[in-house]
C-alpha cells in the first residue's frame, strides 16, 4: 500500500509526539522513599550537628549528590562553617551543596535541613518528617532537573545545623557574591506528615506575586494552603522558623513548603515506619510543580 507524502508527516507528527510523552521524566518516588528510609535510618543517629551519625549522613548525600548529576558548588559539595551554640559552645556544621546549571546564571535555591536531634537516653531521635523528608526531596529533585535542564542554574543545598538555629542557611548566605544571584528560595521542612492531606506554602504575605503561581499549578488530592506568614501570628508565623528565615532577612524572596505540627514532632516516633508514603509522594510532586512554575 503506498501511502501520500501528508499522511506521512502526519504519522511522524504522531510518533513524535508519543515519543516525547513517554521520555518526559517523571519523580522517581522508589528512589525518593529509599533515600528516605536511609536518611531516617538509626545507623545515622538522630544525625545531631557533630555526631559521628550526622557525618555518615552527610557522606550518604554527597555520594546521592554525585549520583544523581549534581555538580559541586564553587568547588566542592561540602560546605564548612563554624558557629557558637545557644550553650556557648564554639561549633563546626558542614553544609552539602550541589548545583545543576540553567539557562541563565540567576538562581534559585531550593534548600531542606538534614541534621535532627541526635540521640537520649536510649532513644534515637531519627527525624523521618524533620527533615529528612525535605532532603530526600532534594535528591529527587536533582534526578529530575539533570534530565530536563532549567531556566535558572538550580542550588541544592542540605543544610546542617538548622535545629542549633538555623546556623547552615546563615552560614551560606554570607557569600554576599552568590546572593546577588539569587532570585528565590524554596524551601522543604517537614514536608511528609499530615492526616488531612493539607500541605502549606508559607510566604505569600510577604510575596504576593508568588500566590497566582501557586494557585495555578496541579496539586491534585493534596489541599495546598496559604497562611503561618503574618506577625500578628507570634508562633504560628513561620516566617522565620526554618532555613528561609537567613535568606528573608537578606530581603529575597522565599516560599516555605511544610505541614503543621503532628504528634511525632521532635519525639523519637518521628520514624520512617510513621511516614504516609502516599502523601509523601503527592506532596514532594506538588512542590515539584511549583519549582517548575517558579522556574518559569
Amino acid at each position: 500500500m503506498k501511502y501520500s507524502p501528508l499522511f506521512l508527516v502526519f504519522l511522524f507528527i504522531i510518533n513524535a509526539g508519543c515519543t516525547a510523552q513517554q521520555t518526559k521524566p517523571s519523580l522517581d518516588t522508589e528512589q525518593l522513599i529509599e533515600d528516605l528510609r536511609v536518611i531516617s535510618s538509626d545507623e545515622m543517629e538522630g544525625r545531631r550537628t557533630g555526631t559521628e551519625g550526622n557525618k555518615k549522613a552527610r557522606e550518604y548525600l554527597v555520594q546521592r549528590f554525585e549520583e544523581e548529576g549534581a555538580k559541586p558548588f564553587q568547588g566542592s559539595f561540602t560546605h564548612s562553617f563554624d558557629f557558637t551554640s545557644r550553650g556557648g559552645d564554639e561549633r563546626t556544621g558542614i553544609n552539602v551543596i550541589g548545583q545543576i546549571e540553567g539557562e541563565s546564571d540567576s538562581v534559585l535555591v531550593i534548600t531542606a535541613h538534614y541534621d535532627h536531634l541526635g540521640t537520649e537516653d536510649s532513644l534515637i531521635f531519627n527525624g523521618a518528617d524533620d527533615d529528612a523528608s525535605g532532603t530526600a526531596a532534594l535528591l529527587a529533585y536533582i534526578d529530575y532537573f539533570n534530565q530536563v535542564k532549567p531556566n535558572h542554574t538550580l542550588v541544592f543545598a542540605a543544610f546542617d545545623a538548622e535545629e542549633m538555629g538555623l546556623q547552615g542557611a546563615r552560614a551560606l548566605v554570607k557569600d554576599s557574591v552568590f546572593l546577588n544571584k539569587v532570585v528565590m528560595n524554596i524551601n522543604m521542612d517537614m514536608i511528609s506528615q499530615n492526616d488531612e492531606n493539607e500541605l502549606y506554602a508559607s510566604g505569600t504575605y510577604h510575596h504576593h506575586e508568588l500566590k497566582p503561581v501557586l494557585e495555578n499549578i496541579e496539586t491534585g488530592e493534596i489541599s495546598l494552603l496559604f497562611g503561618h506568614d503574618r506577625p500578628e501570628q507570634g508562633y504560628d508565623d513561620w516566617t522565620n522558623a526554618s532555613d528561609h528565615g537567613p535568606f528573608h532577612a537578606k530581603g529575597k524572596t522565599f516560599i516555605y513548603f511544610g505541614v503543621e505540627d503532628h504528634e511525632h514532632y521532635h519525639k523519637d516516633t518521628d520514624e520512617f515506619e510513621t511516614v504516609p508514603q502516599d502523601f509523601y509522594k503527592k506532596s514532594v510532586q506538588v512542590i515539584l510543580n511549583a519549582i517548575l512554575a517558579f522556574d518559569k
